[in-house]
């Protein structure tokens, strides 16, 4: 990608401008792609002792990266479809959230974007606080029903505690909540107006705009994913369960 030129003498702005995905890679590193515009991408990794061309591999490494088609995750057992679920809330936690709340808390708007950029600030971290602890409760609410009724199935329960494990929480009620918190991003769809940015606006706000595009975009994939895939296989699962309690119920 880089390879052809002497990336190492380009200055950060020029190659954040070309690819936005770099402006999350030297973050990776534990660069802020805003403090440095102008200097030379040489100069910046000499100053946080980064090898230059080990962050165009890193780049060039995300580009390759594919998450599994909704196809070949319907394939795959309902614990691979959970630990894929929860790989995704570690990488929004530990990556995308920290690095858009980098680039908000960080960059010096110019002075037409100062009033959104003051309304960010205070409306981003509400919404992480509510995101994070949605995914809190997945994980400790559907994902432990998950594992509770595979542990059904696998008989780790005497048929009393079984079934009463299996009348409390159903999937369907898990599945009404789920919906509640399917457009988190409304608000910051609606202040940014739809991320809509004239041509001449800076780099910053672009990058900024890009990323909370990029972010909605996986948080619609991921709910999509839940909804059409992770909630009807563990109703069918709870489906399964239920019958095989009741069948051992019948004949004791």
């Amino acid at each position: 990608m880089y390879l052809n030129r002497d990336f190492e003498k380009s200055s950060v702005g020029e190659l954040v401008s070309e690819n936005y995905v770099f402006a999350a890679v030297l973050h990776y590193f534990g660069i802020s792609f805003y403090q440095y515009p102008t200097d030379s991408l040489e100069k910046v990794c000499r100053k946080h002792k980064v090898n230059p061309r080990l962050l165009i591999s890193e780049l060039e490494a995300w580009a390759l990266r594919k998450d599994p088609t909704p196809e070949e995750l319907y394939l795959n057992p309902i614990e691979l479809l959970v630990a894929y679920l929860k790989k995704k809330h570690y990488y929004f936690v530990r990556q995308e959230l920290p690095f858009l709340s980098n680039i908000i808390s960080g960059i010096q708007p110019e002075k037409e974007f100062a009033p959104l950029m003051a309304d960010l600030r205070i409306m981003f971290p509400l919404f992480v606080q509510d995101f994070i602890h949605h995914l809190h409760e997945e994980e400790s609410r559907l994902f432990k029903r998950i594992e509770l009724l595979q542990d059904i199935e696998d008989d780790h329960f005497r048929t009393q505690d079984a079934l009463r494990i299996l009348e409390k929480d159903p999937i369907h009620l898990l599945a009404d909540q789920h919906e509640i918190h399917d457009d988190e991003m409304e608000g910051i769809r609606r202040l940014t107006k739809d991320y809509f940015l004239e041509e001449s606006a800076p780099l910053n706000m672009k990058v900024l705009y890009h990323e909370l595009q990029n972010f909605e975009r996986e948080l619609s994939i991921h709910a999509k994913i839940e909804d059409e895939l992770l909630f009807p296989k563990a109703v069918e699962l709870e489906k399964e369960a239920l019958r095989k309690i009741r069948k051992k119920i019948q004949t004791n």
